[in-house]
C-alpha cells in the first residue's frame, strides 16, 4: 500500500510544544497502521501562485508557530487546499490564517487583516485576544452536527497556546458563507470553523495535536488522517 503524504505547512522549530505534539501524531498513527508521509514544508519553499510544491500530497497541514516567515506562501498553501479536493487542518496560526485566506479571497474583503502582522489593518479580523490562552485548557462547545460527528462528542477540554484570534466584531462576515463556525467558548466566541461543501477542511484555534503527547489521537487528527487517506485514493 502506497503512503498518504502529507504536507506540514509552517516553519518547523524542536522547541515548539505543538510541532513536537504533531510528530507523535504521526509516531501513533503509524502504531495504528495507518501509513503515513508527513513532510514538513516551510513556508518559504511555498511560491504564491504555483501549486507544484503541493501537488504530490494528498493532506495539508498548517501549523501552529505563526506568524510565518512567508505569510503569502502559507495563505496559498490554505488557498490550494480549499480549491482542491485535498483534506486540511489547520491548528492555531493555521486556522487563523484560514479565516483570513477566506476573507480575503471568497467573501472579497481584501482589506482583512491580523494586528500580529499589521497592528494598524482597516479590518481586524484576526486580533489579539482580551484573555490569552497561553499554555492554557479551555471547554470548547461543538455547535455544528457534522464537526460532532468527527469530535465524537459534545464538548471537550483542550489545550490552547494563543493570543490572537477571530475578532468577535467582524464574525458576522462569514454570516450565510460555507464557513461555519464548528465550536464555541463557554462565552460564545469562535474556537473552530468548518468548511461546508469540501471533503474536509477543518480549523480548530485549540491545539489537538496535543493529545498525542499524552495519550491516544485527537478525534480531529484522526479524522484528518482519513479524509486525508480517502483523498488520495479518490
Amino acid at each position: 500500500m502506497s503512503r498518504v503524504r502529507i504536507a506540514l505547512v509552517g516553519d518547523f522549530n524542536p522547541d515548539v510544544v505543538a510541532h513536537q505534539a504533531i510528530n507523535k501524531c504521526f509516531a501513533a498513527a503509524r502504531q495504528l497502521n495507518l501509513q503515513l508521509e508527513p513532510q514538513w514544508v516551510a513556508t518559504e519553499q511555498i511560491l504564491a501562485g504555483n501549486d507544484r510544491a503541493l501537488e504530490p500530497f494528498s493532506g495539508i497541514w498548517c501549523v501552529p508557530a505563526s506568524p510565518y516567515r512567508n505569510t503569502e506562501g502559507a495563505l496559498w498553501a490554505i488557498q490550494y487546499a480549499r480549491l482542491h479536493p485535498v483534506a486540511f487542518l489547520g491548528t492555531c496560526g493555521g486556522y487563523q490564517h484560514a479565516l483570513l485566506e477566506f476573507a480575503r479571497n471568497v467573501l472579497g474583503l481584501k482589506a482583512s487583516g491580523h494586528t500580529e502582522l499589521d497592528p494598524a489593518s482597516p479590518l481586524p479580523l484576526l486580533d489579539r485576544m482580551h484573555c490569552a490562552l497561553i499554555e492554557e485548557s479551555q471547554e470548547i462547545i461543538v455547535t455544528d452536527d457534522r464537526f460532532r460527528s468527527m469530535y465524537g462528542v459534545d464538548s471537550g477540554l483542550e489545550g490552547f497556546h494563543c493570543s490572537y484570534g477571530l475578532n468577535p466584531k467582524y464574525e458576522n462576515v462569514f454570516a450565510g458563507s460555507a464557513m461555519k463556525i464548528a465550536a464555541r467558548a463557554a462565552d460564545g466566541q469562535s474556537r473552530a470553523f468548518r468548511l461546508e461543501g469540501h471533503p474536509f477542511f477543518i480549523g480548530t484555534q485549540f491545539q489537538p495535536e496535543r493529545q498525542a503527547l499524552i495519550g491516544p489521537l485527537n478525534p480531529l487528527v484522526q479524522a484528518f488522517f482519513s479524509a486525508a487517506a480517502a483523498a488520495r485514493t479518490a
